[in-house]
This record gives C-alpha cells, sequence and structure tokens, in this order.
C-alpha cells in the first residue's frame, strides 16, 4: 500500500514539474516575442529619426542655397548636386532633393473651365511617350484633388496607368509652370516640335546655371523653327521634394517630403510627408 502511495506522489511530483516546465517555456516564449516585438519598435522609430534628420538637412540646404525667390533654378545648381550619403553604424542614410515643377503639373488640367489646348496636348504627348493608352484633359475637368495617388478614381486610369504615369506628375496648385531648367528630357519632349532626340540634346545644352529666362529658351538654336509655345513654362521654382532613403541594417525606409516657399513672405513649409516601400523608385532622367 506504501509503495502505491509512493508512486503515485512520484507521479504527481512528475506532472507538477512538468506543468511548471510548460508555464515556463511559455513565458519564456512570450518575453522572447515581446523583446523581438520592442527590437521592431526601436529599428522602425530609428529609421523615422534617421528620415527627419535628412529631412531637415534637405530643409537647410534649401533655405541656404536659393536664398532669392526670383532667381533662377536649375538641375546642375549645388542644391541638387551636393546630396550626401551619411554613413552611420550599420547603415546610411541617402537624400536626394528634386524641383517639383520639373514635373507635369496635374493641376492644370482640374479647373471648372476647360483646359487650353496648349496644356491639353502636352498632356496627350507626355502619355503618347510613355506608350499609355491616351486619357483626354477633360477627363479630370473640375476634378478636387489633395494627392496624386487620388486619380486613382478617375475613368480609364488603371493601375498599370498610374504606376507610369505617377513619377511625372505633380499637384502643385495656381502659378505652377514648367520649369525647362530642371524638366527632364521627357517632359521637354511634349513642348511643341520638340522630338526625344532634341529634348535630350535640350538638357545636355542648358548649362550648369541653365537658362536665363524662356525667351533664351525658345531662341536656342535647337528650338528655332520648331514653334515652341512659351505657355506654361518657367525658369524657376518654388515647390520641391525631399526624399531621404534610410537603410538600418536589413531594414529600410524611404521619406518623401515636399516642401513649398511662401512667394509672400519667402519662409518654407513642409506640405506633407509620405512613407514609401524601399522598393519605390523614380523613373530615369
Amino acid at each position: 500500500m506504501r509503495r502505491g502511495q509512493q508512486g503515485i506522489a512520484l507521479i504527481t511530483v512528475l506532472l507538477v514539474m512538468s506543468l511548471a516546465l510548460l508555464i515556463t517555456a511559455g513565458m519564456l516564449r512570450s518575453q522572447r516575442l515581446a523583446l523581438h516585438s520592442s527590437a521592431q519598435q526601436i529599428h522602425q522609430l530609428q529609421l523615422r529619426q534617421l528620415s527627419f534628420a535628412g529631412e531637415a538637412w534637405g530643409r537647410l540646404r534649401l533655405r541656404d542655397l536659393l536664398v532669392d525667390p526670383q532667381a533662377v533654378v536649375a538641375a546642375q545648381q549645388a542644391w541638387a548636386t551636393g546630396t550626401p550619403t551619411m554613413g552611420i553604424d550599420n547603415g546610411q542614410v541617402e537624400v536626394q532633393i528634386e524641383d517639383l515643377a520639373g514635373r507635369f503639373d496635374i493641376s492644370a488640367l482640374l479647373g471648372k473651365e476647360p483646359v487650353n489646348k496648349v496644356t491639353a496636348q502636352r498632356w496627350l504627348r507626355l502619355q503618347t511617350l510613355l506608350e499609355l493608352p491616351p486619357i483626354p484633359a477633360s477627363a479630370f475637368q473640375g476634378l478636387s484633388l489633395s494627392d496624386i495617388s487620388q486619380l486613382r478614381q478617375v475613368p480609364g486610369v488603371d493601375a498599370q496607368w498610374y504606376t507610369h504615369m505617377q513619377p511625372w506628375l505633380a499637384l502643385l496648385g495656381t502659378g505652377a509652370a514648367l520649369n525647362i531648367n530642371t524638366a527632364p528630357a521627357t517632359l521637354l519632349a511634349t513642348l511643341e516640335g520638340v522630338t526625344p532626340d532634341v529634348a535630350r540634346r535640350l538638357v545636355s545644352e542648358r548649362g550648369l546655371q541653365g537658362y536665363a529666362s524662356v525667351q533664351d529658351f525658345t531662341f536656342t538654336p535647337a528650338l528655332i523653327g520648331l514653334g515652341v509655345n512659351s505657355q506654361g513654362l518657367g525658369v524657376n521654382s518654388r515647390w520641391f521634394r525631399i526624399t531621404t532613403d534610410v537603410r538600418l541594417g536589413a531594414r529600410r525606409l524611404r521619406l518623401e517630403s515636399d516642401v513649398a516657399r511662401d512667394p509672400v513672405t519667402g519662409q518654407w513649409h513642409l506640405l506633407q510627408r509620405r512613407f514609401q516601400a524601399p522598393t519605390h523608385s523614380e523613373p530615369s532622367r
């Protein structure tokens, strides 16, 4: 009888120990998951802080290097060419600054009145150059957009069209003009009579400080006789995008920060921020 009781007691002890081990293992597993989650949160916070630091660097660079709001803005000036790649422990931060006036301003299509013929034809040429099914300017008339992504609600705008067009578009508002000093060849090829070859020549010949005026541009030898209309063209800008790519170990983050200078006060303001997937890329310009 005593041996039976001892056996039962031993089994009971073993069961209690097994239960204790299971509880302990569960607690350790929960702790590991909590630590892993905390580490992920810390890494994500570090990525965001580094991306904000890159944005701050870009805003200071624009403020210090584009002092005169009326000055010519060109693609080879220091604000655009001196962007850094900063090494950090187990990673790096890369900053690039883009003039958004070098893109096609979709705002020009959104008015209540029909868009002018010059702008409508340039819009169609851009889609043709990108080998996309053309959506007429009239499809956008009267729309109210706060972000380019809202173009997806327009009939005819599918995923392929949007993916190909988005890198060439900006939503700038009243008073924006295509900056001929920062516009890539694809945008210059939308101008009247300008072929892709001529557009590439214009980009290569516009110099470090760009064209001093739209008139100088239209009278450049490559454009003589082509009939380029000066409507909607300019040589400066007040809208820019600061793109910060952060790598920390195996983790990556991209922050796009759109900033603008107030035309009256000259002060710089943040318009919006967007965190993008790290695989997001711009087209060759």
